[in-house]
């Protein structure tokens, strides 16, 4: 598809580089390996996605506040160079097939003792903001709330499928996605051209980037002091090579669930997402595209743990971590170096309590709502299924 003039000039590269150097004050964008990337996903937006006015708009925005969020913490990193002396440790990285049970798995233990993760508010503004008072960051909660509100006053039944917390773990894919090196793109925007050069690209400098971020959250926040990270995001299965470079002493945690059960979810989600920006989505098109694109990413994994170090992976069954969340949290917990303890129950039982999935209101979907048929989605998750699931 051609773009149009409007999404032309609107998420145009050197405009919108421009544009956040001069709201930002700054123009050190740090390592430029962003670029490449960068253009590759605007290219792809601008003539795949079909973007509605508003969804212009939105793009241009969101594309805008990484850009600035980026050149903040080089900034920042300019006046404080303390910041990179921080120790990052990276207990455990969970990722996996979406709608597989990790982010129930990921919160548990990322508020676990001695544990923590990237919290939500902080993947929309990783950088303080102007005159912000160090570890005074309620403004950015504040602005938090505001896109979220919006987002659920577009999309009510996102509350459904994902359970949002302002202060909760959440998925760093959302910072990787201001990088333009992640999945954050193909999940909230139809752009299969980047989706296929994403399959090719050397993401560690993205994953390098990511560990300056944790030095910086580090840094801002005294109470995570010695305390360990758990991150979590499907992007992850994508460079699974990448992480463990960079994060050499973490373990892989890897959830899985039948893609019978979990396509035809994520293929829902994916479309209310779509729709934030978009008046002209095709759910089938969409779950088609989905589908095909997770089957890649799953496939390409399994090819990759045949020959890697078991000792790095933790597996993690969706109905194992359903019947007994206990013995699952204590078995990954024990495994990244953690004993049982009762402190350690009290947690996973509270947690539970207050994040009871029936608090919620139903993910109502089906297959054919996408034209998805279970022999098609079976054929597309052979390998991943026979490996992990059989």
């Amino acid at each position: 598809m051609n773009s149009t003039p409007a999404a032309d000039k609107a998420l145009d590269q050197q405009d919108l580089l421009n544009e956040a150097k001069r709201r930002a004050g700054s123009s050190d964008f740090g390592p430029d390996w962003f670029l490449d990337p960068m253009a590759v996903v605007l290219k792809s937006i601008r003539e795949d996605a079909r973007l509605s006015e508003m969804g212009i708009i939105i793009q241009r925005e969101t594309i805008l506040n990484g850009l600035v969020n980026r050149l903040r913490m080089f900034e920042a990193i300019k006046n404080h160079p303390e910041i990179l002396d921080e120790e990052v440790n990276v207990a455990g990285i969970v990722l996996g097939l979406p709608r597989t049970g990790s982010t129930m798995l990921h919160r548990l233990l990322a508020t676990s003792a001695g544990m923590t993760g990237v919290r939500w508010w902080e993947t929309q503004n990783f950088s303080p903001f102007p005159d912000e008072e160090r570890g005074n960051p309620e403004p950015r909660r504040e602005a938090a709330k505001q896109i979220l509100t919006a987002m659920l006053e577009s999309v009510p039944d996102l509350t459904a499928i994902h359970p949002f917390s302002i202060d909760g773990p959440d998925e760093e894919v959302i910072i990787l996605g201001q990088f333009f090196i992640s999945t954050m793109a193909p999940s909230t925007l139809y752009v299969p051209s980047y989706s296929a050069w994403l399959v090719t690209a050397d993401q560690r400098p993205g994953y390098e980037d990511l560990k300056t971020v944790l030095k910086f959250l580090q840094w801002q926040d005294i109470t995570r002091k010695g305390k360990r990270w758990i991150l979590k995001a499907p992007t992850h299965v994508t460079a699974p090579g990448a992480a463990l470079k960079v994060f050499p002493e973490a373990k892989l945690i890897m959830t899985h669930r039948d893609p019978l059960q979990t396509i035809p979810s994520f293929c829902s989600m994916v479309t209310s997402l779509y729709k934030l920006t978009s008046d002209d989505v095709n759910p089938t098109e969409a779950a088609a595209y989905t589908s095909s694109s997770w089957a890649g990413h799953l496939n390409r994994l399994a090819e990759y743990r045949k020959t890697a170090d078991p000792e790095r992976f933790i597996d993690v069954r969706y109905e194992d971590q359903l019947a007994d969340p206990h013995s699952v949290v204590h078995h990954v917990l024990e495994r990244l170096g953690v004993p049982q303890s009762d402190e350690i129950d009290a947690h996973i039982s509270e947690w539970l309590e207050e994040n009871a999935r029936e608090k919620r209101a139903a993910h109502k979907y089906s297959m054919a709502d996408f034209g998805l048929t279970e022999e098609q989605i079976k054929n597309d998750f052979a390998s991943y299924s026979a490996q992990f699931l059989s």
